[in-house]
């Protein structure tokens, strides 16, 4: 049935509908993920490995596993408090694994980042969990969806609980300074209920970070490079001072450089008892009497796009720490590196192949691993 207007009432009619607020949005998002794998040795963790074991020798083995698939809810609602409020839930199912004769087919379900922002015109205040202010960059890869594919080597990364705010000054050329308090975290495994504090919240302070970032090209796929800081505090049992707290510092580079097909991504860092960052340290945070370890590394990974439905990249990192304060039976350094392929097919369909090699020195010894991960899925 139509419904006429006339003429004389039009700019009326017009005027009603400029005058309607904007809608609110929400979206669901998903990345339905099947993994197949293979290590030629023993790895920190066979379907996600991060460094190579000390008991490598001998020991190989395959499989796969589902509990990579992702899902987001996306919201989006202008006008609240003058600025468009954006919210995400980001979810996987690499939470752990319930101990039960069905082997890997039994994940849990995790909770990867939740954020709210409010974004003006140049300035968004954030809080919720997001990765690390000084650690913003993660590589590609299908085959390392629940930790990045250079977490322990050279990729702080770990997700924490925070407060950011980001103010953005130009057009052609943009300088943005930013600024996070985050929640204290010591990197040490938690019970599963019954939590305690760790050695980062016993010390009762948080963790501050900034970050000064300059970015240019399209908005929404720039090129960057930032300069950020990082300062915490941990408490624990120093041999020479007692029961004492230390601090933790770093300073890192990062940055994304885009030129047609071609994309550089990469970090760089140095600092100290920053395991809890995500993997500092090779996942280190305390060393020989009692003192939080120095450590240096950084990541970089180069990605072609020659068409929209394929994908090839290769990339190595690196995390070194201080030999003279890693304990005895700790891990000295660990070197990865990888290649991989994307194809995303017509439709949802999306499969990749990737390769990594993973070497670790001990104390005892060099000790490798090779790991490939064929991966195929469809995203909704």
């Amino acid at each position: 049935m139509r419904v006429l207007v006339p003429l004389w009432l039009l700019p009326a009619v017009l005027r009603l509908d400029a005058q309607e607020p904007a809608k609110r949005t929400i979206q669901l998002t998903g990345l339905v993920l099947v993994n197949a794998f293979y290590n030629s040795a023993r790895t920190s963790n066979s379907d996600v490995p991060q460094f190579a074991d000390s008991d490598a020798v001998g020991v190989s083995g395959g499989g796969g596993t589902v509990r990579q698939t992702r899902f987001g809810l996306l919201l989006s609602e202008p006008g609240v408090l003058g600025a468009t409020f954006s919210g995400e839930v980001d979810l996987d199912f690499f939470g752990g694994q319930v101990p039960s004769n069905g082997g890997r087919t039994f994940p849990l379900l995790r909770i990867r980042r939740v954020t709210g922002s409010l974004d003006w015109a140049r300035s968004q205040l954030l809080v919720g969990q997001e990765v690390p202010l000084i650690a913003e960059r993660n590589p590609r890869s299908l085959a390392a969806v629940g930790f990045p594919e250079f977490a322990g080597s050279g990729n702080l990364w770990l997700w924490l609980p925070q407060v950011r705010y980001t103010a953005e000054i130009g057009y052609t050329l943009r300088v943005a300074l930013q600024t996070a308090v985050l929640a204290p975290a010591g990197y040490a495994a938690q019970g599963f209920f019954a939590t305690q504090p760790d050695s980062a919240e016993r010390s009762g302070r948080p963790y501050l970070q900034g970050r000064l970032r300059l970015g240019w090209g399209p908005a929404d796929d720039p090129s960057e490079f930032a300069i950020s800081g990082h300062v915490g505090w941990l408490r624990g049992l120093d041999s020479l001072s007692g029961d004492s707290i230390q601090t933790s510092h770093a300073v890192a580079l990062d940055t994304r450089l885009k030129r047609g097909v071609l994309e550089l991504v990469g970090e760089a860092f140095v600092g100290t008892g920053i395991a809890g960052l995500g993997g500092g340290a090779v996942g280190q945070n305390f060393g020989r009497q009692g003192r939080l370890i120095a450590t240096k590394g950084g990541w970089a990974q180069l990605n072609v796009r020659p068409s929209p439905l394929w994908l090839v990249g290769a990339g190595c990192g690196i995390d070194d720490p201080d030999d003279t304060d890693v304990p005895a039976a700790g891990r000295l350094k660990n070197f990865v590196c990888e290649g991989h392929v994307r194809w995303d097919a017509a439709g949802p369909i999306v499969l990749g192949l990737g390769f990594r090699r993973l070497e670790t020195t001990y104390q005892t010894g060099v000790y490798t691993a090779s790991h490939v991960n064929l991966a195929t899925g469809w995203r909704f």
